[in-house]
């Protein structure tokens, strides 16, 4: 008799369950992703062991999501197989992380408030670029109360997870005060308050009347005329950093004006230019202003009524010279007979009118 055995019957085993791994977990660290450990025949008594292999990725949503197929495979002693698949799924809900170092709670004068710091961040799994994002906002409102800056970074890697970076800054305020102190006579005609101002002095500032007593032009500017004699107090307030930086004018009008020792009669003016070199007559000039401060304006016109030389605060260095159009001896004026308007600025008087010679040969 002849009793044939065979082995058909294929191995058994329990296939890991379905896992889900972040993406900076090993794939092949088995205590993560589940082991075969129950393999079994029914006729073998050698030691079995389940094997793997894993196929393509899937993309998912974003550059770090994805999944795979785990397939393992079990061969008995005479061939018999088993296969199952695991599905293995990778995701990235780790948010990005700071790595600059960042005080998030400090105080400082309002004086003394640091730059804004720029933050570097790292992820686990995001090899773009992590986007980072600031916004600031304040408690300030311009009354010289402390407040608080409040500043806010968010970074956000290629999966769309966040991280929120706060910090708090509480600001001590401060208040910088100058004080001028000017006096005017009530006719010495319209007073500018910004020329009081302290060279660089940020001009987009706001003026404040003292008990609203003077109407103030948006140039800064006020009639005295308009103005009972007195003191009259000005403040000018900028902010700068949060900080508070104060002005106080002081202006007083009085009745004391200066009667000026200056008339037409006592203003000399050339009567003849002659710019060859022997120091006489070199310049046209306008001399006797001295005693009156005045400020000197002068036109110079040709016989058919043409402007050949303007200049406001005229300072007597006008030597004949020629415009770009003009023909002659060299860059000088032809001879001839030229006139002049010249005006004293703020003087009262009218403009004062004249001819005058130019000899440049």
């Amino acid at each position: 008799q002849t009793i044939n055995i065979e082995d058909t019957t294929a191995p058994t085993f329990t296939v890991p369950a379905e896992v889900t791994l972040e993406c900076d977990q090993d794939v092949t660290d088995l205590t993560l992703t589940g082991d075969v450990t129950d393999e079994a025949d029914n006729c073998g008594t050698a030691a079995l062991e389940a094997t793997y292999t894993d196929g393509a990725s899937t993309a998912g949503a974003c550059a770090n999501v994805s999944s795979f197929i785990r397939t393992w495979t079990l061969v008995d002693a005479c061939g018999n197989v088993t296969t199952q698949t695991q599905t293995i799924n990778i995701e990235d809900t780790t948010a990005p992380t700071l790595v600059s170092e960042l005080e998030t709670s400090f105080t400082v004068i309002c004086s003394n408030i640091p730059e804004i710091p720029s933050l570097e961040f790292t992820d686990n799994c995001s090899t773009e670029a992590i986007e980072v994002s600031y916004n600031e906002t304040n408690t300030f409102t311009g009354d010289g109360n402390d407040y608080e800056i409040i500043r806010e970074w968010t970074a956000t890697d290629a999966c769309g997870n966040t991280t929120v970076i706060t910090q708090i800054i509480s600001v001590i305020s401060e208040n910088f005060i100058h004080e001028v102190s000017q006096e005017f006579c009530i006719g010495d005609g319209t007073i500018n308050l910004f020329d009081f101002l302290e060279s660089g002095t940020d001009l987009n500032g706001t003026w404040i009347s003292e008990d609203n007593t003077v109407t103030l032009e948006s140039d800064g500017n006020f009639n005295p005329l308009e103005l009972e004699l007195g003191e009259y107090i000005f403040t000018y307030i900028i902010t700068n950093n949060g900080c508070l930086e104060t002005t106080e004018v002081s202006v007083r009008l009085n009745d004391d004006c200066r009667v000026l020792p200056c008339t037409s009669d006592s203003i000399k003016i050339s009567k003849a230019v002659t710019p060859n070199g022997d120091q006489y007559n070199q310049y046209f000039t306008v001399n006797g202003t001295t005693d009156c401060s005045f400020v000197v304006d002068v036109k110079i016109f040709n016989r058919y009524g043409a402007i050949i030389f303007e200049a406001n605060d005229y300072q007597n260095d006008w030597a004949g010279d020629a415009p770009n159009t003009s023909v002659g001896n060299s860059d000088k004026l032809p001879n001839g007979t030229y006139y002049y308007v010249v005006t004293l600025r703020n003087s009262g008087l009218k403009p004062i009118t004249g001819p005058f010679y130019i000899g440049t040969k």
